[in-house]
């Protein structure tokens, strides 16, 4: 009887711990002498919590070894189930990273503005026309992440959406195509720079409404945040 009660209260712990993850309130991160608040977009949670080897080498296959990782989020809907053992579909996710070159001073307007240009140096020029991209990106190689558009330019945000479509998993001829958006924001807060990238499977136009509107809510949720 009371093996059985211990293994419900583990149970128990191992589904509460991501809805109380869901609302967890902003944390903050130290960068050199500056503290920065930051926090996921509504319905995804950082994972930091967790130490995942797992979840902490998708992290790092996402960025360059050059940034340090501040979060790196997943759907609330993910983590309960990574938390329960089950694989999580993880369609959507995202991740906030700094420069680790710029982590300890403090950047200002030019410095950030070479950070910017540095940053978006080669993604070419957005060509297809606002909407529907899946027939730009069906005209591009397998696996070439193409610049659709420019979501945000301000002097402290710069913001962009580029989509690919992935190699085949199979070699059958039946196997579906597999799109992904991404977007891209680069921000100035606090004199500190941040990177952040939110990634969406892309299988219709609800994706890229919601990867757009997700990307222009967490700029300005960080920047309400940080502007003290």
């Amino acid at each position: 009887m009371k093996a059985a009660h211990i293994a419900a209260l583990v149970a128990c712990a191992a589904f509460l711990l991501p809805h109380s993850a869901a609302h967890a309130a902003p944390f903050a991160v130290d960068l050199g002498d500056m503290r920065l608040a930051l926090d996921a977009p509504a319905g995804f949670s950082d994972t930091g919590f967790i130490a995942s080897p797992r979840l902490g080498e998708l992290a790092e296959s996402l960025t360059s070894a050059s940034n340090r990782i501040l979060l790196f989020a997943i759907s609330d809907a993910d983590l309960r189930r990574f938390t329960l053992g089950d694989t999580p579909a993880l369609r959507r996710y995202m991740l906030a990273v700094t420069p680790k070159g710029l982590e300890r001073g403090r950047v200002g307007q030019q410095e950030f503005s070479s950070f910017v240009e540095s940053a978006l140096r080669g993604i070419g020029t957005p060509l297809p026309p606002a909407g529907n991209y899946f027939a730009y990106i069906n005209a591009q190689p397998r696996g070439r992440v193409s610049l659709l558009a420019e979501l945000r330019r301000t002097p402290e945000a710069v913001a962009i959406l580029q989509g690919t479509r992935l190699p085949p998993l199979t070699e059958r001829p039946e196997e579906p195509a597999r799109y992904v958006l991404s977007s891209t924001a680069l921000l100035r807060l606090r004199g500190k720079a941040l990177n952040l990238s939110i990634y969406s499977a892309y299988e219709g136009p609800e994706d890229l409404e919601w990867i757009r509107l997700t990307t222009a809510q967490w700029i300005e949720d960080l920047e309400r945040l940080n502007n003290r």
